[in-house]
């Protein structure tokens, strides 16, 4: 029972932060794609691409056309059929003349993400060592897959993001535009930039983070919890103390 709300929260902040993912305010991605990960090494992995970079950095068979509406029964069976789990495939949407799709996915171990085909271009570690939890990820080559003319002037960008549940204790995220440190994006979130030409020549990503193994969702239901049994605690002795009183006056 204990686990429910946690995974309610979980849930709940997902759902949010994948309906503000297509904000038009914020950086703009080829390809993104983003593993919300948890605790114990399970995962929700949401991808938003153009249906052009989706055909070219993993080689699926959909037509990368823009005159070619999306068939989403058709990524989400190729997605299942590829060896990912509990897939979901969203309503495409259009921009700069390019169609983009988002597909969700979860795993119960993202150390086996890389049995879903269309993710296998990456390999994973989630190791547990003292109090802390290592995640590394390496992407490799692309599938080089030609898709045709497609309104790309260079400016275009990848990214590999991670949602993280506990305190960051070591990152190696670097900005793409002069390789400085990076910090992480509203707390817990980190991004890993790639220019789409750069993806699409196979050149290595490598993600490597250290965190707390205790989740803040879970310190923070427990400070919670801590304060309501302090806050009994006390509303009890104020009662306790006043009826002593009230008997020691009526004793008089």
């Amino acid at each position: 029972m204990r686990a429910w709300p946690a995974k309610a929260a979980a849930g709940l902040l997902l759902l949010v932060a994948v309906a503000g993912c297509r904000n038009p305010l914020g950086r703009q991605y080829e390809y993104e794609e983003q593993i919300y990960l948890r605790v114990d090494g399970s995962a929700s992995v949401v991808i938003d691409t153009s249906m052009p970079a989706l055909y070219a950095l993993r080689g699926l068979p959909v037509d990368p056309s823009f005159r070619t509406p999306v068939d989403r029964d058709q990524i989400r069976r190729l997605y299942s059929t590829a060896g990912c789990d509990d897939v979901r495939v969203g309503q495409p949407w259009i921009r700069k003349g390019r169609r983009f799709i988002q597909i969700r996915l979860q795993t119960r171990d993202v150390t086996r993400l890389s049995s879903c085909r269309p993710l296998s271009w990456s390999t994973y570690t989630f190791e547990k060592s003292d109090g802390a939890i290592r995640f590394e990820q390496t992407v490799g080559a692309a599938a080089k897959q030609d898709p045709g003319a497609v309104r790309w002037d260079g400016s275009e960008l990848v990214a590999f993001k991670l949602h993280l549940p506990s305190r960051i204790l070591y990152h190696n995220v670097r900005n793409l535009e002069d390789g400085s440190v990076g910090s992480p994006d509203r707390g817990n979130i980190l991004t890993w930039e790639q220019r789409l030409a750069d993806r699409r020549t196979g050149q290595a990503v490598h993600l490597d983070v250290r965190m707390d193994a205790q989740s803040i969702l879970y310190r923070t239901l427990w400070l919670f919890a801590g304060a309501f049994v302090a806050a009994l605690a006390l509303v009890a002795t104020l009662v306790w103390i006043t009826i002593r009183r009230a008997r020691r006056t009526s004793t008089k």
